[in-house]
């Protein structure tokens, strides 16, 4: 993994949350550090400079990561990556935060391990076949069963156009938000490096930044995933 320069995380982490508090209106946006692929100096890195949510993809990775952190020093630790059920039970005890519960199977998983867990609720808002994501039209049933499964649904998550095109980004999170008020949710788990000011203008209340806190991402070693 590589090494990161600590003192260019903490400039940078100081210049996205400037700037999300210009677009956000003063409203709580939470800055998740996505360190997938680095090592726990980045970790390390984000937290000395006051962000103490990381953001991890891979359930091999997080659990090699953090297994032996010792909990006095432990971050609030969210999984944001496609979500394969087999590996939950790896993970189940490091992860505070569930970001991309995207169909049932997955919503049981937890639910059996993890009574009362933190989720999101993964909708593809771009309709994009190789992206995570329950279809619009199934949000509303989704968030209904994990409820009844004793999960605490914080609200919906998404991934933006692979485009980048900005009138795409703006109805993909738009139409999230819209999701998320009409079930009476109040979070938002949508923005990433290259979207995130979109994100926070349509509402976001979570973005998952990583390129632009630590640079561009080593290349991900396949026995991680």
């Amino acid at each position: 993994m590589s090494t990161v320069d600590r003192q260019a995380v903490g400039d940078a982490v100081n210049s996205v949350r400037r700037r999300i508090r210009e677009l956000s209106d003063d409203r709580a946006v939470q800055l998740i550090a996505v360190t997938k692929g680095f090592g726990l100096d980045a970790v390390d890195a984000v937290t000395a400079a006051g962000c103490h949510s990381i953001g991890e993809s891979y359930a091999q990775e997080l659990r090699e990561k953090f297994a032996n952190v010792d909990d006095v020093v432990m971050p609030e630790l969210h999984f944001i990556g496609r979500l394969q059920t087999n590996k939950v039970k790896s993970i189940v005890g490091l992860v505070d935060v569930w970001h991309s519960v995207d169909r049932l199977a997955a919503a049981e998983a937890i639910a059996t391990r993890a009574t009362a867990a933190q989720v999101f609720v993964q909708v593809n808002t771009t309709a994009e076949v190789a992206k995570g994501g329950c279809d619009p039209t199934d949000t509303g049933p989704l968030v209904a069963r994990c409820q009844a499964l004793g999960l605490v649904v914080l609200g919906l998550m998404t991934v933006g156009p692979t485009s980048g095109d900005s009138g795409l980004t703006r109805s993909a999170f738009s139409l999230l938000r819209r999701q998320a008020d009409d079930l009476g949710l109040v979070a938002c788990s949508m923005g990433m490096s290259h979207d995130f000011e979109i994100a926070v203008e349509q509402g976001s209340t979570h973005v998952r930044i990583g390129s632009a806190l630590f640079g561009e991402r080593p290349l991900h070693s396949p026995q991680m995933r």
